[in-house]
């Protein structure tokens, strides 16, 4: 049951970290709208559009991603300001251990902990898809892709020149399949071939197909085995629609296309872009992975607040702030270096996104270790 003090700092804890939200995301939204409003004007972006599809979730979006981050603010903000006005001392002199004066914090903490999680998991990646479709017809530059080779189920090896945005269209298309073997059974090239999205339908110009007979043992007039070769069927065209394995959504994609699925929907295109060999797959399991590791930061980032701005100091409440922003800027850091490690170099993307929690979990235990009881 909550205590007159765990609803005082809760009341406290959660109304200063939306006051925070709202004042960055406030902040964060003006400077996006200076510098996207041009833009805007000149693809004549409806203004409902630009309020309720982009800045709504712009603003869903941001906000979850540095949620942590404010909510460390947030925590250094009100704790050295009651450490300031004598708040804390009583609280210690009345008998209660350190451990009792931190519950409020770590109930605050996994209500927003909570609330992050499932903005993660449920909310966050359909209105991220709202905001990319806006992003793609009225601000983003046309998607270019060029020297594009996978491999798709079937042991099918795709590679082309350019993919055209505007015309859904790819140049120099070549597809070759091969056997368990690893022997080829087909060839295919095209000089251009359009895909229709959302489908595996495709529209072909000027093809040329190839498909491999392999030689066959017969017996010859003396009794012995022998290879007999037939020529390979060979079929040329101008125009011509046909079905693949693949889409053209599959083919053309952003590197924040995961953002926009669900954890079902972002497991299975890992698993897709496993077998084609892409090498963005460590980019897209950081994406899956942060959706946990970030909501449990809040965690590690309140514990720390907590310990380092409890106590009182002649620099007042500024120099509480200045060592958050100390912590909030390594611990930024630690999270774009592993992140880069795992993008690069190799580095488990679950270990990458883990690390930087663990590391600042121990820094948040010998913080809380130190402080004053």
């Amino acid at each position: 049951m909550l205590k007159i003090l765990d609803r005082y700092i809760i009341r406290k804890f959660l109304t200063t970290f939306f006051f925070m939200m709202g004042v960055i995301m406030l902040l964060a939204m003006v400077f996006d709208l200076a510098e996207r409003l041009q833009e805007f004007i000149d693809n004549e972006a409806p203004m409902s559009a630009i309020i309720t599809d982009y800045y709504l979730n712009f603003l869903v979006y941001y906000g979850n991603t540095f949620s942590s981050l404010i909510v460390f603010i947030s925590v250094i903000w009100f704790t050295a300001k009651m450490a300031q006005e004598t708040e804390i001392i009583p609280m210690l002199n009345s008998g209660r251990p350190f451990i009792r004066i931190l519950r409020p914090y770590m109930i605050g903490a996994t209500v927003l902990t909570m609330m992050s999680f499932a903005l993660n998991h449920f909310v966050i990646p359909r209105s991220n898809k709202v905001r990319l479709d806006f992003e793609e017809r009225y601000y983003r530059d046309r998607l270019a892709i060029e020297n594009y080779q996978a491999e798709f189920p079937g042991n099918e090896f795709v590679h082309f020149s350019v993919f055209i945005d505007e015309a859904k269209q790819i140049n120099d298309l070549e597809i070759q399949k091969f056997n368990e073997d690893g022997e080829q059974i087909r060839f295919f090239r095209a000089r251009s071939a359009k895909g229709f999205p959302g489908t595996n339908r495709w529209q072909l110009t000027d093809y040329y197909i190839r498909i491999v007979t392999p030689p066959t043992e017969v017996i010859n007039e003396i009794g012995e085995k022998e290879l007999k070769f037939v020529n390979d069927t060979i079929v040329e065209g101008h125009f011509k629609d046909t079905i693949f394995n693949f889409r053209i959504d599959e083919m053309a994609q952003r590197e924040n296309i995961a953002e926009a699925m669900t954890y079902t929907e972002l497991t299975n295109f890992i698993e897709k872009e496993k077998k084609k060999g892409n090498p963005m797959v460590p980019t897209f399991e950081i994406e899956l992975h942060q959706r946990t590791s970030y909501p449990f930061a809040t965690y590690v980032l309140t514990l720390i607040g907590v310990s380092v701005s409890s106590r009182k100091k002649r620099g007042g409440i500024g120099i509480n702030i200045a060592i958050g922003l100390v912590f909030v800027f390594v611990y930024i850091f630690a999270m774009k270096v592993t992140t880069v490690a795992a993008i690069k170099v190799g580095f488990p993307p679950v270990a990458a996104v883990w690390i930087p929690n663990v590391m600042f979990g121990i820094i948040a235990y010998f913080l809380y270790r130190v402080a004053p009881k």
